[in-house]
């Protein structure tokens, strides 16, 4: 069956392998990213000309995550345009490196705004048209550093993605009942084929950086390089959008609740088996346990 895909952050990166991914399987893909005619010109480009090359359904849509409007606008062409939205890919983010203290609130705030807020603002847009119908797949692509590894220097992107995975968490049950599915995808670090690391930001705070430096010299490139080590051959990006892809391809009721694509295995599918189970006993404790499968529409 070929599902109306919406995916946020699809200028690069997992977003914009997953978005090709799931177009080659037959899906008509809407590749959400900002500033279409400006930075990511270039991009929206490089997606037309895959999509007529591959002859397959990749259509590019201004879909800024920091801005209502924006999002409202962009979920609203795609109801125009399909009447319906089978599958909402929640991908898109922001990293940053360095000392946390060197961080001003501010950046902090910014951060949650891109990582977490950002799904609020997609999720308000979309999830009415999807529960009035009674069906379709909430995705949520969020990071093994909420359960697994966490080395030093990116805390405040750690915390934003712990609170995303936990909003994920709260969705899963509240959207059970109207039919909608939830599927969260935890990939780990991988260090190439993505501009996470790259393109990660940077303290504000210059002055208290240099002083870190002083105890914790070259500690990010050394993180980063460590990283590289430990991935194995063939532990390539692709892997992600090709999980994702599997996933949205499956017969509804059929996806799974939670995927870990780790190859470093820093210990996150361990901790979040476990997490889910407790989840799973305690809503099962409470009367609740029906929220633990997705109602079929008219049920």
């Amino acid at each position: 069956m070929s599902n109306i895909v919406v995916i946020t952050g699809a200028s690069s990166g997992f977003g914009a392998l997953t978005a090709r991914a799931l177009a080659d399987a037959g899906h008509t893909v809407y590749a959400g990213m900002r500033q279409t005619t400006t930075r990511n010109a270039p991009q929206v480009e490089a997606a037309c000309v895959y999509s007529k090359e591959h002859d397959v359904d990749l259509r590019p849509i201004e879909l800024d995550v920091t801005s209502q409007e924006s999002v409202d606008t962009a979920i609203s062409q795609v109801l125009d345009e399909h009447g319906r939205i089978d599958v909402l890919i929640h991908n898109a983010g922001h990293m940053v490196t360095g000392p946390t203290e060197a961080f001003t609130p501010e950046q902090l705030a910014d951060l949650y705004d891109v990582n977490v807020l950002s799904t609020q603002r997609v999720n308000r847009a979309a999830l009415p048209s999807m529960r009035h119908a009674g069906r379709g797949l909430v995705l949520w692509v969020s990071s093994t550093s909420v359960k697994g590894g966490t080395p030093p220097y990116l805390a405040p992107y750690f915390a934003a993605k712990a609170a995303m995975d936990s909003l994920a968490v709260s969705y899963a049950a509240e959207l059970a009942r109207w039919g909608v599915e939830t599927s969260i995808v935890v990939p780990g670090a991988f260090t190439s084929g993505t501009n996470h690391f790259t393109h990660s930001g940077r303290p504000s705070d210059h002055d208290v950086e240099a002083e870190y430096e002083t105890k914790y010299a070259g500690l990010v490139g050394r993180v980063g390089e460590k990283l590289a080590a430990l991935a194995p051959e063939g532990a390539e990006a692709s892997l992600v959008s090709d999980e994702i892809t599997r996933i949205v391809t499956l017969p509804a009721g059929q996806r799974p609740y939670r995927v870990t694509i780790d190859p470093i295995d820093d210990g996150s599918e361990e901790v979040s088996d476990v997490a889910d189970r407790i989840r799973r006993e305690f809503l099962t404790r409470v009367g609740l346990a029906d929220l633990l499968t997705v109602r079929r529409a008219n049920s």
